[in-house]
């Protein structure tokens, strides 16, 4: 049956799509600091949590962050030396890939290295994340957890069972393997036994100062031991309360701070 033409959808909303506004506040406020800021880095952020990149832009109020889509940033630098605001923004801008930011500061290039290369936030890892180690739960009692944990703890492929009213571990039990993808299982078993697998950093790549654009060397990598056997941590109660909630609700509480990113 063909359609009617008198078959139209009408809006009954005010509002209106800010898409083509936004992009365009952006590169003026791109172009506005690359005039006033003296240097320019890019950076990638890993294990993105929003509390932490918060806490950054505190401690940077008097710089600028920019954390937006690369081709708008690039645009906004100039891809070619013919468009670019300023001399050899270019060559930053073919650097904008994957979830790469801008930084704009007059801050010395060794304060600005020296904050970032030892700003590391220990977090839990999520489902999805890559494996830093291989972890392993020893084997005993685990009196850190109480005996209406372990029916949820069986559930999530722990050997375990009640004896005297303690929750036991019937034998060493291996969680994941260095590399592994972890599941959801996996991420809620580290976050059980308090092990902080993920780390919130970020990672300096160029700089361009004085019309010069200058790729910086690797930064330093913390030693992360390849195998490590762990024992539950112990909980107040209101900590108890959580884990509980979390091995019935499921990975869904483990992400919900995080949202907002």
């Amino acid at each position: 049956m063909p359609k009617s033409k008198r078959d139209k959808k009408i809006s009954l909303t005010q509002t209106r799509k800010k898409g083509l506004e936004l992009k365009q506040k952006l590169i003026e406020e791109i172009r506005s600091c690359a005039e006033k800021y003296a240097r320019i880095f890019t950076f990638s952020v890993h294990n993105m949590r929003n509390v932490q990149l918060k806490e950054v832009r505190n401690d940077w109020q008097s710089s600028r962050f920019f954390f937006g889509k690369n081709k708008v940033m690039s645009l906004a630098l100039g891809r070619t030396p013919e468009d670019e605001c300023k001399d050899n923004l270019h060559k930053l801008s073919s650097q904008l890939h994957g979830q790469t930011g801008l930084l704009f500061t007059n801050k010395p290039k060794d304060e600005v290295l020296d904050y970032f290369d030892n700003y590391r936030q220990a977090d839990y890892a999520r489902s999805g994340n890559v494996a830093t180690q291989t972890v392993f739960l020893e084997q005993g009692p685990m009196p850190e957890f109480s005996h209406s944990m372990e029916p949820q703890l069986r559930q999530l492929g722990l050997p375990t069972s009640l004896q005297r009213g303690t929750v036991t571990l019937l034998r060493e039990h291996k969680v994941c393997d260095k590399d592994d993808v972890l599941t959801p299982e996996q991420a809620r078993i580290l976050k059980l036994f308090g092990h902080m697998m993920a780390e919130f950093h970020i990672t300096l790549e160029g700089m361009w100062e004085k019309d010069k654009w200058k790729v910086l060397a690797d930064r330093p990598v913390p030693v992360i031991p390849p195998k490590v056997t762990v024992r539950p941590k112990k909980k107040t109660d209101d900590e108890d309360d959580e884990a509980e909630m979390e091995a019935l609700v499921g990975d869904d509480l483990i992400d919900s701070d995080d949202e907002e990113t």
